[in-house]
C-alpha cells in the first residue's frame, strides 16, 4: 500500500512536471521563435528538434510516466475507497489522453507531414503556417493536461 500513497504518485507526478514543462516551453516561447524564421529556416529547425527528441532519456519519461499512468488509473479503480483513488484515476487518465494520446494522434502525424514537406516550395511554407497553429494549439492541450495531472498526482500524494 505505501507504493500507492507515496511512490506511484510521487513519481507520476514527477515525470508529468517534466512532460509539462517541456510542452510549456513549446506553447510559451519555442514555437513563437520558430514562426518568426524564414519558412525554410523554421521548417528546418523543428525537423532537427524532432529528430532529437527521439533519445533515450525522452522516451523513458514521455512513455515510463504513461506506464506509471496506467499503472495508477488500474490501482485506482482496484483500491478505489482509497481517498487518493480518485486522484490517481484523474492524473492517469489526463496524462494517458491528454498527453500520450494528444501527441501520438495529433502532434506526430504533423511532424510526419512537415518531415515529408519540401521546405522550398510554397507548399512547404504554406504547410509551415498551418503546422504553426495547428500544432501549437494541440500542444496547448498538452500542457494543460500533463499540467493537471501533475497536480492530480500531488494530490494524491497528500491524500495518502
Amino acid at each position: 500500500m505505501q507504493m500507492l500513497h507515496v511512490a506511484l504518485p510521487l513519481v507520476a507526478a514527477l515525470g508529468c512536471g517534466l512532460m509539462a514543462g517541456i510542452f510549456f516551453a513549446f506553447s510559451a516561447f519555442m514555437m513563437t521563435a520558430l514562426g518568426r524564421l524564414p519558412p525554410a529556416a523554421g521548417i528546418a529547425a523543428m525537423r532537427s528538434i524532432n529528430v532529437a527528441i527521439l533519445n533515450p532519456v525522452f522516451f523513458v519519461v514521455f512513455f515510463g510516466t504513461a506506464a506509471l499512468s496506467l499503472v495508477a488509473a488500474v490501482a485506482a479503480i482496484v483500491a478505489w475507497p482509497v481517498p487518493a483513488a480518485l486522484y490517481l484515476f484523474a492524473g492517469g487518465l489526463l496524462y494517458l489522453l491528454g498527453g500520450l494520446v494528444v501527441t501520438m494522434q495529433r502532434n506526430v502525424p504533423l511532424n510526419q507531414a512537415l518531415a515529408a514537406a519540401d521546405p522550398a516550395s510554397g507548399e512547404g511554407a504554406l504547410l509551415w503556417q498551418r503546422y504553426l497553429t495547428v500544432w501549437t494549439a494541440w500542444n496547448h492541450v498538452r500542457t494543460v493536461a500533463t499540467l493537471a495531472a501533475t497536480a492530480a498526482f500531488a494530490m494524491a500524494l497528500r491524500q495518502g
